[in-house]
């Protein structure tokens, strides 16, 4: 039997375990960000075949929850998590190396025909970043659930979430140092410099990881046990029990229709800004710095008023998130159908202080609806669905523009359509959390219990 982890996660081991997501913020920029610029923009090739390398992760993404279903029932090496955790950013580490090396051999070649042998590198690499992702996300996130007292938990993934977003503020700053312009280089940068920028990361990567998850699992006394539940129900059976209990069944639809219409904004709010006000490109790249920087401000304000009163709960704050991420669609849908440039910046700050607000109770809800025994599987399943319906809102706001803008000819109107059918997402997403409330509410005992009470009589 595993020995029982610590029941109390101090906030200083909180932080140190959240370093892991400083990491990831890195991870995600460097291969959305530094090395698509690379590929498309800098040594031109298609931003499609680059879209589909880097957009591996969400065709891979259903194995998290093979990974957290194994790390419930299974322990390798006498470890639950950390086996799944080790090995996907082992895979990670060694993939952004390979990445680096490949990268900057292409940098060098510029101008001449690319080897198979290359590209082939380039999608082995991709694969096993998204493989790595994939295995890791949904097992850490389940070592979150296990470290944490039950009271804890909404704090603790919020303390997490939190880095992600200094990750991704962070991580900008350190790749311009590490690759600035250089004069007479044909691209403004050396490939060596490129591979320097590489191999830093992976190395920093690599640090952040292994200190965040260093002594925060205890191992089991046997190399390899069951869970003390019940080993044999399928996995299929497990995920069924969330069609068949109400409140669940509202929360996947409420995580699945917020997360998709929280980031339909994604690839549509800088071309809105240079397209319909011809603000350029200096200004606009500085936009994901506005609202994420309000966003982390409004994630430690949520944090610390879900500590100060019990009133804040986590679907509580859910709820404000998504009423002031309505409101931020409101003002951008204004802002372009009345051409109004003075309501872009204001809009901006609504952004970040409703998905800080948004995502600090979304994620706390997702530990109160994974039951005890099975968080593996539920939190791989929730991630699961979080991953798919991103990847679909990024794309929806797309599809919706270009429809839009062949329908009207005009740009304003054009962006004003995706706002607008981004708010009523928002609001519908607000009516299936209320449903979610209500039925918890009509209930005496908290979702996680009422699962267990789901499992227990499946079973007999």
């Amino acid at each position: 039997m595993t020995r029982p982890q610590p029941s109390q996660l101090s906030v200083g081991r909180n932080l140190k375990i959240a370093l892991f997501h400083l990491g990831s913020g890195m991870a995600d920029v460097l291969t959305t960000g530094v090395w698509n610029r690379v590929m498309v923009a800098d040594l031109g090739f298609s931003a499609a075949l680059v879209g589909l390398l880097t957009g591996l992760r969400y065709f891979l993404a259903p194995l998290g929850v093979l990974a957290g279903r194994w790390s419930d029932t299974h322990t390798i090496g006498g470890y639950r998590r950390l086996f799944w955790i080790w090995l996907g950013r082992a895979m990670m580490v060694l993939s952004t190396l390979a990445l680096g090396f490949v990268t900057a051999e292409l940098v060098r070649s510029l101008g001449e025909p690319v080897p198979a042998a290359l590209w082939m590198a380039l999608a082995v690499s991709f694969l096993l970043f998204s493989l790595g992702n994939a295995i890791s996300g949904s097992t850490f996130l389940a070592l979150i659930y296990d470290r944490a007292a039950p009271h804890q938990r909404g704090r603790a993934v919020g303390l997490v979430w939190t880095f992600l977003l200094i990750g991704f503020a962070a991580s900008g700053v350190f790749f311009s140092v590490l690759l600035p312009q250089q004069a007479g280089a044909a691209l403004g940068y050396s490939a060596d410099a490129l591979l320097t920028l590489f191999l830093a990361a992976a190395a920093v990567m690599f640090l952040l990881w292994v200190l965040s998850m260093l002594r925060e699992e205890r191992r089991a006394i046997a190399a390899s046990v069951p869970a003390r539940d019940n080993p044999t129900s399928s996995l299929r059976a497990d995920l069924s029990v969330v069609w068949r209990s109400p409140p669940l069944r509202h929360f996947l639809l409420y995580l699945t229709i917020s997360m998709l219409f929280a980031f339909f904004q994604d690839s549509v709010l800088e071309p809105f800004a240079g397209q319909v006000f011809s603000i350029d490109a200096s200004q606009t790249n500085r936009y994901s710095a506005y609202w994420g920087t309000t966003a982390i401000l409004s994630s430690f304000s949520s944090l610390a008023l879900m500590r100060a009163s019990a009133r804040f709960t986590h679907s509580n704050v859910s709820m404000l998130g998504l009423a002031v991420l309505a409101a931020a669609y409101f003002s951008l849908s204004a802002a372009a159908l009345l051409t109004m440039q003075t309501l872009v910046m204001p809009s901006l700050l609504l952004l970040g202080l409703g998905l800080g607000a948004w995502n600090i109770g979304t994620l706390g809800m997702m530990m109160d609806m994974s039951p005890k025994g099975r968080a593996g599987t539920f939190l791989g399943f929730w991630s699961f669905s979080v991953t798919i319906a991103r990847g679909l809102g990024v794309a929806g706001g797309g599809v919706i523009l270009e429809i839009a803008k062949g329908i009207s000819g005009e740009f304003a109107t054009a962006y004003g359509t995706v706002f607008v059918v981004g708010m009523l997402g928002i609001l519908f997403s607000a009516w299936s959390l209320r449903r979610v409330k209500r039925e918890s509410f009509h209930s005496k005992r908290s979702p996680g219990d009422q699962l267990a009470a789901m499992f227990s009589l499946s079973m007999d």
